[in-house]
């Protein structure tokens, strides 16, 4: 007979991970090398990863699974950012990450979508309509319990093990295959610049959006692909905080409000068709279209402000610039 296994207790709840990978230390701006940059973001980002590991296995609160998630995915973003400059095992490329944080990411999706369900609608529409509801909050519980057993398996699994092991290999002995000795300072417009341009020519910009008609279809897709662009421009430009000034982290603190509002457009974009596939054909609920009709103009009320703002050639060249001027002094975090 398979021996029970012994539930995991929980941590004590998860801290938002520091933006700087550096910890109470002197940075010298001026003689950081890339390399000892990269070693620091990449220890950072994976060690906040797996502290969340045991919360979530527990599954008594989800935060650690969306922390875990944060933690994997700026990971997997570092690990792209320097893809050019590290050499890594197999085990612990940036694929392998983007795997694990996929799997995490459909779990924390069920979470999403149940946890709007019950605070956001349910309490805003009539009994029937909430009768109806409760079944499909019935089938989604059903689909997370299953979501929740693949994040299982992968983490328990020894390919989980092989990449934790990886990563701690190539921390204790970094390996680079690129000379890796020149000033970070040096080189930051040049690791931005591409980010910048990216989400300056991002198509998204062009739409506008109106209360009446909503978001096609296709809009919704480039809008959704906007926040993608943003969310890992942000994380990206998150790792290099220590080396501009209140303007630089502002732009970061707008770039995530605007994820954020796109993201509540695209989770409602998901629930819409959550209840196409999930209500009974034929299944009537006005009390609920008005009330996702309310969030959805709330949550697209600042977007036109935003993109004209993004389309203004003196918003645009400031950004620029902006990049272009890192800090080189020494400082204390």
């Amino acid at each position: 007979m398979a021996k029970p296994k012994t539930p995991l207790k929980p941590q004590k709840p998860p801290q938002k991970p520091r933006k700087s990978p550096f910890k109470g230390e002197k940075i010298d701006r001026r003689s950081l090398t890339i390399g000892e940059f990269v070693c620091a973001v990449i220890a950072r980002q994976y060690k906040y990863m797996v502290t969340q590991e045991r919360g979530v296995l527990a599954d008594l609160d989800p935060e650690y699974l969306h922390q875990m998630r944060v933690g994997g995915r700026r990971l997997s973003t570092a690990l792209q950012v320097f893809s050019h400059v590290v050499d890594l095992p197999k085990a612990a490329q940036e694929k392998r990450v983007r795997s694990l944080t996929k799997t995490l990411g459909a779990l924390r999706d069920l979470d999403v979508q149940i946890d709007s369900l019950r605070e956001d609608y349910c309490h805003r529409v009539s009994s029937a309509e909430r009768e109806i509801l409760d079944k499909v909050l019935a089938s989604l519980d059903k689909q997370r319990q299953r979501a929740f057993a693949k994040v299982e398996s992968i983490l328990t699994h020894p390919s989980y093990e092989k990449l934790k092991a990886g990563c701690e290999s190539w921390l204790e002995h970094p390996q680079f295959s690129s000379p890796v000795h020149f000033p970070l300072g040096l080189l930051l417009p040049d690791l931005l610049s591409p980010l910048l341009s990216a989400l300056l020519l991002h198509p998204g910009w062009s739409i506008p959006i109106a209360e009446t008609t909503g978001i096609s279809e296709s809009n919704s897709e480039v809008l959704h692909d906007l926040r993608k662009t943003c969310k890992y421009v942000r994380y990206q430009a998150e790792f290099f905080t220590d080396f501009y000034g209140a303007t630089f982290k502002e732009w970061i603190d707008e770039l995530k409000e605007l994820q954020d509002s796109l993201g509540k457009v695209q989770d409602m974009q998901v629930f819409q068709a959550l209840l196409l596939r999930e209500l009974p054909e034929g299944a009537d609920l006005p009390e609920l279209q008005r009330a996702i009709q309310d969030n959805l103009i709330g949550a697209t009320v600042n977007w036109e402000s935003v993109r004209q703002k993004y389309l203004s050639a003196d918003f645009r060249y400031q950004l620029h610039q902006m990049i272009l001027e890192p800090l080189m002094q020494q400082i204390t975090t």
